[in-house]
């Protein structure tokens, strides 16, 4: 059986402090996970995420049996799992981000209005509403996540994956701003959508130039 190093489990703690500073995670209130390999390190439940250190961070294996930690698991740990038996990703952030949870207590989609959100891969569904902790929600919710990086689950809060944590982390802020934006929109009035060839144009513009990647200037051009 693959073994967590301390580190891994430092990380899930550092990234729970992260999200708690930015306002994403509240007292107790979401989860944080990464894989490694056979085993996950997950968040306690009744954690005060803001405060988590590794110690406090639980290891299971993919049946959900505890390995290593002081503490019970988050009581959202099968949707953790399930979202890692079916997807090929090393990380899940659930949050109660306020204005995720705010965009997900109205619209059955959050549309695309912005081409960064194509980073989470599109439009981001809101899976319907069952309480929390349950077989029904982590299946709605890996539904929803289907070639997506981000989904909304309706008067709960917010899930992003990624291929490392960090991308999982930068996926939550990323998809907070986004709600952000199309709360500030409907202000104003509504928000218009990018289309599909809209939004394949941007792709491939960004493709072309290696958009969001860092490229050492040429030695002729310094």
């Amino acid at each position: 059986m693959t073994t967590i190093a301390p580190t891994e489990r430092a990380e899930v703690a550092a990234a729970c402090q992260r999200l708690a500073a930015q306002g994403l995670l509240i007292g107790t209130a979401g989860n944080v996970s990464l894989r490694c390999g056979d085993l996950v390190a997950v968040t306690a439940t009744g954690a005060v995420l803001a405060e988590v250190i590794a110690d406090d961070v639980t290891v299971v294996d993919l049946a959900g049996q505890v390995v290593a930690g002081r503490y019970a698991p988050t009581s959202e740990l099968g949707l953790h799992l399930d979202v890692y038996r079916t997807y090929a990703t090393q990380a899940v952030v659930h949050t109660h981000a306020p204005k995720a949870t705010a965009i997900a207590c109205v619209l059955d989609e959050l549309p695309v209005i912005h081409y960064q959100q194509l980073l989470l891969g599109g439009a981001t569904r809101v899976a319907p509403f069952h309480p929390f902790g349950t077989v029904e929600l982590a299946d709605a919710v890996r539904t929803a996540l289907q070639g997506r990086q981000s989904a909304l689950l309706a008067n709960h809060g917010a899930v992003t994956i990624g291929a490392s944590l960090d991308d999982a982390a930068e996926s939550a802020l990323l998809l907070e701003w986004a709600c952000a934006l199309y709360l500030d929109a409907m202000t104003i009035g509504r928000p218009r959508e990018l289309t599909e060839q809209q939004q394949a144009a941007v792709v491939e513009v960004a493709l072309r130039t290696g958009y969001g990647t860092r490229k050492p200037l040429d030695k002729d051009t310094e």
